[in-house]
């Protein structure tokens, strides 16, 4: 994993904060709405407190364990985090009866497994790879196999306890400024989106509400919202400028495309420094840095997310986690 440097995270962090945004992202807003902290990544041991949920993405990771993934950390190896978790916090519990200030301030307690809300978004990544040297065809053909290791990370997660899930399916992958400027050739909508790609993202999507019709069926108990987080980012182009964004293909972390950079790093191409620097007015952008969303676009994501508008069923988040109290 490499580091998340500034310009990242200072319009609302003031700092970089782990995120590849200029802010917030989509998750900070969904505990913001339900009044609780931000979530603690699993793999952060500095100051780290689970009272009310912990978080085991990692920025780039996939669904399938493949070396061509960004990060190593594919859904399997979370779901394994998460057991381990799971595991030493109740240990812990077990030898102190829970009574200790560490117990009661910092972690989870032994109930709140069974009645937490387990939010997964990934997928983007498995697409966005494949695109790069297969066919239509050819990547279509690899989605029933990224659906059967997604579901076995959903069922092992239900055998340890998990009840409630929300699912958020793919974005427009083929809408993503990173990919548009790679692949300039490939055909396109005519609101300038890669159309293979996104053919491909709606085929992924369509089998994976499939499937979570059926484990809502072979799951006992089980709660699945499926969230069509795809519309809420595809509005986010075809509405554009009614939504005060400037050209929704372009990006505000300027010079993280093209020339193998991140946002916020400094590269030194035949002795010149490069830098890549964030725009000044980073609320007019709905990309980031070609592949990561800004935080007024995340906010509009979420938005959508907690009104239950793009939800099946559609509860808004706050009445979906009062299911989890029950």
């Amino acid at each position: 994993m490499g580091e998340v440097p500034p310009p990242n995270g200072v319009a609302f962090f003031g700092r970089s904060a782990g995120r590849h945004s200029d802010g917030r992202l989509i998750i900070d807003f969904i505990t913001e709405n339900l009044t609780l902290s931000y979530l603690t990544p699993y793999l952060d041991s500095v100051g780290a407190n689970y009272r009310h949920g912990a978080n085991f993405a990692t920025g780039g990771s996939c669904i399938r364990p493949t070396l061509a993934c960004f990060s190593q950390f594919h859904l399997g190896t979370q779901v394994s985090q998460f057991i381990h978790f799971k595991t030493r916090t109740l240990s812990l519990y077990n030898q102190t009866n829970g009574k200790t200030p560490f117990c009661k301030e910092v972690l989870a307690r032994p109930k709140d497994f069974s009645k937490a809300l387990y939010t997964l978004d990934i997928g983007q990544n498995d697409l966005a790879i494949g695109f790069q040297n297969m066919t239509e065809e050819q990547l279509k053909a690899t989605i029933p196999a990224i659906i059967e290791n997604f579901t076995i990370a959903l069922k092992l997660l239900y055998k340890e306890g998990a009840r409630f899930f929300s699912i958020h399916n793919t974005g427009p992958t083929g809408c993503l400024p990173y990919l548009l400027k790679a692949f300039p050739a490939t055909p396109r909508y005519r609101y300038g989106c890669l159309k293979l790609l996104n053919n491909v993202a709606n085929e992924f999507n369509k089998q994976l509400k499939n499937k979570i019709n059926e484990l809502k069926k072979e799951l006992p108990s089980s709660f699945f919202t499926y969230v069509d987080v795809y519309s809420a980012k595809n509005n986010l182009i075809t509405k554009a400028k009614t939504l005060g964004f400037v050209d929704p293909f372009d990006y505000c972390c300027v010079g993280a495309i093209g020339r193998g950079m991140g946002c916020g790093k400094t590269i030194f191409p035949n002795g010149t420094e490069l830098y890549s620097s964030s725009c000044e007015k980073r609320k007019n952008f709905k990309s980031w840095d070609g592949i990561h969303y800004t935080e007024t676009a995340n906010m509009l994501v979420a938005n959508r997310i907690l009104d239950g508008s793009i939800s099946d069923p559609p509860l808004p988040t706050q009445k979906a986690c009062k299911l989890t109290k029950k």
